[in-house]
């Protein structure tokens, strides 16, 4: 048998928080137990720090300016493959429960059933415009308001869509199991928490105490004082709209605590299921995210930055024959994910690939052998906030961050894991950053890559406002639930008994009759005249 994977992913969760990458506050336990019992990749980053790029590298193995995914309304085309076509085409269910920005009339993507909808447009609302260089807003509206109202609550909308993901998904594992058949399953599950608005409930909220709320290990930078890059973003986000209070810092901090514990808790309920399913001994689990956050680090909120608070992802993974607690530290990232799933579900095989990735296969790691692996990783930034691509490489521990319009970042991680020097400059790395521009220079067309961006922001605008003229059509994905097959239908179905029994999990062989009946009743049971 196949193994089953399971993808698991949180959107806007840093990995500078949790423990297995030395964060001292949070509690989650069932993320710790897949750590102690699989292997833990210290140094993975996500490949484009806003949710739809990320999103879309992380499927089809290729970075977001391959697939022409620029940013939050870009659509990734019908056309590229995905690691969902790539293992429905060698016999795996595909099933998606939970969030992917999706922009477009494919709302699929590979996935053979998708379980809800999406919480967030996908539409061509929230395109990039470089045009707009006076007044560089993020079209979503972004604003601290999330941070300043952050807290305790009764229901989120945050809750109510991961409740519904959750239980989608678990609900679907219990169906794999009941089912004759024991073909192999991917199954994602794609959650919206710990995203911003920070808020959580009571139960969530009362696992820290609110005094011992760590603040940031990097204060507040001025915006004046920040890169150029880094003051963009400030009036992206608009930053300059509210100030954030250090009782609003600990709050939204505490808050998101609360939301990753309660991130956590869902994993445990996923991870029941493949237990009480029996298949928890042949099922991998991933456990990642599509991009950080920021958390009031240098006095900035949110993803859209190089930082290590944006950009740094958890990829946590357990499953048969994983080398049980061990830490990778070389460097990887989301586009290796496709690779890896199709080796694993080749028994290391491989699959003939229809395009170029550049992601490449985590297995031969996973067993604790870094063998001839680069410690490199390639990383974009396409979006608001910048006029240019941002082009970033990490590689043995130095990050280098080019942007045609800004002056060049270089930090050395292993020295300064806060990134508060910038030695771009310094004479003791000319070498370095020369070496890094020089491979900028020669993986990217830059030139192409900023024309195809601005005109794809101009076609997407202008789609869009063509589209709110008139009556609107939307691409949302809309499950759909048939009821005449939902749990019994006498019509197709008339042995309730039979049914019933066959849904129970573990299930039990029917019982023979101790008195099987032979012909007729003993005795008469025709209506008395």
């Amino acid at each position: 048998m196949r193994p089953n994977i399971v993808l698991i992913q949180a959107d806007q969760l840093t990995a500078m928080v949790l423990s297995m990458y030395g964060g001292k506050t949070v509690k989650t336990p069932h993320m710790d137990d897949i750590a102690e019992n699989g292997v833990t990749f210290l140094n993975s980053y996500c490949n484009n720090p806003v949710c739809g790029p990320s999103r879309a590298s992380m499927m089809s193995g290729q970075l977001s300016s391959a697939v022409g995914c620029y940013d939050n309304a870009g659509e990734l085309l019908s056309s590229i493959p995905t690691f969902a076509h790539y293992l429905r085409y060698i016999g795996y269910r595909t099933c998606l429960s939970g969030k992917m920005h999706f922009v477009g009339a494919d709302q699929l993507h590979g996935f053979e059933e998708r379980l809800t909808t999406d919480i967030y447009p996908s539409d061509f609302g929230w395109t990039a415009d470089w045009s707009q260089q006076e007044e560089p807003w993020a079209p979503s509206r972004m604003s601290l308001r999330s941070i300043v109202e952050a807290g305790v609550c009764k229901r989120s909308l945050q809750i109510d869509y991961d409740e519904e993901v959750c239980f989608q998904a678990v609900q679907k594992i219990y169906d794999y199991a009941r089912l004759p058949e024991k073909q192999p399953f991917m199954l994602m599950a794609s959650f919206t928490h710990p995203h911003n608005p920070f808020v959580t409930t009571q139960e969530f909220w009362d696992l820290y105490d609110h005094d011992k709320i760590e603040l940031p290990g990097v204060p507040h930078i001025p915006i004046a004082d920040r890169d150029p890059w880094s003051q963009r973003y400030a009036y992206t986000i608009r930053e300059d709209e509210h100030n954030v209070t250090e009782q609003d810092l600990r709050n939204a901090r505490h808050a998101y605590y609360g939301m990753v514990s309660y991130f956590d808790s869902l994993i445990g309920r996923i991870l029941k299921a493949l237990d009480d399913g029996g298949f928890t001994e042949n099922t991998y689990v991933f456990v990642v995210a599509d991009h950080g956050e920021m958390l009031g680090e240098r006095g900035t909120w949110f993803k859209f930055l190089p930082y290590e608070w944006s950009a740094r992802v958890p990829m946590i993974v357990t499953g048969p024959g994983i080398k049980a607690g061990y830490v990778e530290e070389k460097g990887v990232s989301l586009v290796d994910l496709l690779p890896t799933m199709t080796e694993l579900a080749t028994d290391g095989k491989g699959i003939e690939l229809a395009d170029r990735i550049d992601g490449r296969s985590l297995v031969q790691m996973m067993h604790g052998d870094n063998s001839g692996r680069p410690d490199d990783v390639m990383m974009e930034f396409t979006g608001e906030g910048v006029y240019a691509p941002a082009l970033i490489i990490r590689r043995d521990g130095i990050k280098y961050v080019h942007c045609r319009t800004d002056p060049p970042m270089m930090f050395d991680l292993k020295k300064d894991p806060q990134e508060l020097h910038n030695v771009a400059e310094d004479p003791a790395y000319a070498d370095t950053a020369s070496d890094l521009q020089r491979e900028v220079d020669n993986r990217w067309d830059y030139d192409r890559l900023e024309r195809d961006i601005l005109q794809s922001q101009k076609r997407r605008l202008f789609v869009q406002q063509a589209l709110l003229k008139g009556k609107w059509t939307g691409w949302d994905h809309q499950p759909f639930v048939d009821a005449t097959r939902a749990y019994v239908r006498g019509a197709i179905d008339p042995n309730t008994t039979a049914t019933k029994a066959l849904r129970r999990l573990p299930f039990v062989a029917e019982v023979p009759p101790h008195n099987p009946r032979q012909g007729k009743p003993a005795i008469d049971l025709r209506p008395k005249r």
